[in-house]
């Protein structure tokens, strides 16, 4: 068999194994049944809310739903947009209302208050019916948050023509649940700063897509725009200016804002390594402080975690922050320790000598404070890989461990028993592939090239290596943008749809039928994904040429 026909044929029977026309839903949900009728929204159609007790951002939840339904005029991607859907709809009944409900013996809590919960305790499952009669269709769930991922999911079903808002595939019946109960984007704002608008628009883009925690990257060496009430020098010192400072308020208001889209906000404060601008504030707390050369990212500078003092001020600065949020996750890094750092360091060195103790034993201590200190606070630590990897200290049990530097390395991490959120640099960097940002490196490329298109990311396997009892030790999975080369001015297009990608391998984990997702399978509707994000005021990157968005499959190698 030629290779080229052997390739189309898979390209086709990928492409049947959901139902046809399905290529809106993203995540696709566990289980999923869809006729072929067209069904009309009403101009009048309204939620029904019969929550007792409901909550006032299960309300706001609703009114976004009911916004976008009217305002996202979606065509639907085929040629001619629609135009072809007239006569269905011509004898299509009306559907006037979807009502919301709770199971029996649930509670109405906030989405805020379930959506911090702790991983695996979360309710996110919903029951979504919409029959083609025109009657009233249901959403059914056991929380509020899983009203609200059942909400995201009605929304992706309907398209626009000729000022009419429609489907065409009732009846429709779902029941939906997440495979793993961690599925989040990390955003570093301190190499560039992002306004707050622009995070704001980025939890909503992750709400659409039912990721679920904002792992924000908020210090490193660069700046540190964090306003600390005990420790007001750090952000006025360590902020590129004034107006580039998260603010108490700020921070309340985002996590407050993203707990009320169903998103967890977990909070990284980057020590020991990564906190040379710490050393603007506390020189004395620094080492290496701005030396050059450097053979690392500068700026150079690491806390002098051997000294006491700094254990007892790290601690103090961790706890103060994280005392403020309702998470019950905190990230204290420890990734990239540069040892050479200490090696000609003084007061380290005087330190370890003094007391008889090595530099890991020195680090052992300052994790011990640290994370004590955390766990006593009621949070759970996490950290980056060389925490378990390359230093032999002591974790709590509980300690979630982020594995970054390669996907193979989770393997290592699962040995030593700890629960893993996998954000491999290889599948999920989303800064790759931009070439060098150091200067006078004409030649250069970027340390983690090449670029990680959608369609390598979505190919990564949670599960790979591992055997089935370390399975349970996956929480889900992450994509991440590093800043050095970004900023709001690119933050859209370099961040979406990409991070859908892995979006729906944590949520989905596989196709309604059982099949394993593909990427030849997923490309419309990651298609439809991005379009329909434009029409929400985002700036999605296009995934291709408009004429291939709306001839599926057309553009598929060898096709």
């Amino acid at each position: 068999m030629a290779p080229s026909r052997y390739v189309g044929y898979l390209a086709f029977f990928a492409a049947s194994l959901l139902p046809s026309g399905i290529l809106a839903l993203w995540p696709v949900p566990t289980t999923l049944e869809t006729g072929m009728s067209a069904l009309k929204v009403s101009p009048s159609f309204y939620f029904d809310v019969q929550v007792e007790g409901a909550p006032a951002d299960l309300y706001e939840a609703v009114g976004q739903a009911q916004c976008y339904l009217e305002t996202d005029k979606l065509g639907r991607l085929v040629v001619g947009r629609g135009a072809t859907d007239t006569t269905a709809l011509a004898s299509a009944k009306t559907l006037s209302c979807l009502k919301l409900s709770l199971t029996s013996g649930a509670t109405a809590e906030p989405i805020a208050s379930e959506a911090v919960k702790p991983l695996g305790t979360r309710s996110e499952e919903y029951a979504l019916t919409i029959p083609a009669d025109g009657s009233t269709a249901t959403l059914t769930a056991n929380s509020t948050l899983g009203l609200y991922r059942g909400l995201t999911t009605f929304n992706q079903f309907f398209y626009y023509y000729g000022g009419v808002t429609y489907t065409l595939l009732a009846p429709i019946a779902i029941t939906d649940t997440p495979a793993y109960p961690y599925r989040g984007l990390g955003l570093d704002t301190s190499r560039n700063y992002y306004p707050v608008t622009d995070i704001l628009r980025t939890l909503d883009a992750m709400s659409w897509v039912k990721i679920n925690t904002f792992h924000w990257h908020i210090t490193d060496s660069q700046s540190f725009p964090l306003e600390v009430a005990r420790y007001p020098d750090l952000a006025m010192n360590g902020a590129y200016s004034s107006q580039e400072i998260y603010t108490e308020s700020d921070i309340q208001y985002i996590v407050q804002y993203a707990g009320s889209r169903g998103i967890d906000v977990l909070l990284e404060i980057d020590t020991p390594g990564h906190t040379a601008i710490i050393g603007t504030s506390y020189p004395d707390y620094v080492a290496c402080f701005d030396a050059t050369p450097t053979p690392y990212e500068p700026p150079a500078g690491q806390l002098r975690f051997a000294l006491p003092e700094v254990m007892d001020f790290t601690a103090s600065l961790l706890v103060d922050v994280a005392k403020t949020l309702p998470s019950y996750y905190f990230s204290t890094g420890g990734d990239e320790l540069h040892t050479d750092c200490y090696a000609d360091d003084y007061p380290t060195q005087q330190q370890l000598n003094s007391t008889g103790t090595t530099l890991n034993d020195a680090l052992n201590t300052f994790t011990q404070t640290t994370h004590g200190a955390l766990i006593s606070a009621g949070k759970t630590p996490v950290v980056w890989e060389e925490m378990v990897l390359d230093w032999n200290v002591t974790l709590s049990n509980e300690t979630i461990v982020m594995v970054w530097i390669s996907s193979e390395d989770a393997l290592a991490v699962a040995e030593r028993g700890f629960r893993i959120v996998q954000a491999p640099s290889n599948y999920f960097y989303l800064d790759c592939g931009a070439g060098e940002w150091l200067g006078a490196d004409p030649t250069g490329n970027s340390w983690c090239d090449p670029f990680k298109t959608w369609s390598k990311a979505y190919t990564f396997d949670p599960l790979a290596n591992l055997t089935e009892a370390q399975y349970k030790l996956v929480l889900g999975g992450e994509q991440i943008l590093w800043s050095e080369q970004s900023g709001p001015q690119n933050l859209d297009p370099i961040v979406w749809p990409r991070a859908a990608s892995s979006a729906e391998i944590f949520w989905s984990a596989k196709q309604p039928s059982g099949a394993a997702l593909n990427v030849t399978e997923a490309l419309p509707r990651l298609h439809d994904v991005r379009y329909r994000m434009v029409q929400r005021g985002l700036n999605p990157i296009p995934l291709q040429p408009h004429w291939c968005a709306l001839r599926p499959h057309a553009c598929d190698l060898y096709a």
